[in-house]
């Protein structure tokens, strides 16, 4: 069994949500291999990225995805049918990143021009912001494959945006009082988080 953990914006391979689970497989899991990918790159070649993973075991492969990931975990999960375990995902790129794009108004010469750069290297466009657009999450094809855990604390994103979405769409959402974007305690809930996940498998 392969585990693809999709990392969110400004994160990298090396994020601390995705060592987390690789090391908690490794001792309770050890049929799970984790893979880590790095995605700082346009969204079409992330999508192309993580689609070759799948596609080397698609009946074997969960998916794991953090906020941008979790975009990206429903995006592939739609196209795919992987099981997938979204951690306050991020529905809406197309709209939450404009922040980066009204940030530098100054630079509307052109598309291909970077409006932000990720602390893992990926010099986000206008083109990435269109993209999103163009691909825009509208449904859950396979929602039950799809598990949802929003903190309501979310400071980054609105938590009742992806409630809202998932309940919608017949996924299984869990809402967890407090806490932060970033699921500071995720390590305190992959004892309950794992076994749901690898439930979603068998739907």
């Amino acid at each position: 069994m392969n585990l693809i953990y999709l990392h969110g914006l400004d994160s990298d391979a090396n994020a601390t949500k995705g060592k987390l689970l690789a090391d908690y497989c490794q001792q309770h899991y050890p049929n799970i291999m984790v893979m880590r990918p790095d995605l700082n790159r346009s969204p079409s070649e992330v999508v192309e990225k993580v689609t070759a993973l799948i596609n080397e075991s698609p009946k074997e492969t969960l998916l794991v995805g953090s906020s941008l990931g979790g975009y990206f975990a429903t995006f592939l999960s739609n196209t795919i049918g992987c099981p997938a375990l979204l951690i306050n995902p991020s529905i809406q790129p197309h709209i939450s990143l404009q922040r980066f794009s009204l940030n530098n108004e100054h630079l509307k010469s052109s598309k291909e021009q970077t409006i932000y750069t990720t602390s893992g290297g990926w010099q986000m466009t206008r083109n990435d912001l269109d993209w999103f657009a163009a691909h825009s999450l509208t449904e859950v094809i396979y929602p039950k494959r799809v598990l949802a855990v929003v903190k309501s604390g979310d400071e980054l994103l609105n938590p009742e945006l992806a409630i809202n979405f998932y309940t919608q769409h017949g996924a299984e959402v869990i809402v967890q009082a407090g806490g932060d974007h970033r699921f500071s305690d995720f390590a305190e809930h992959l004892s309950k988080l794992l076994p749901k996940l690898l439930a979603l498998a068998e739907a």
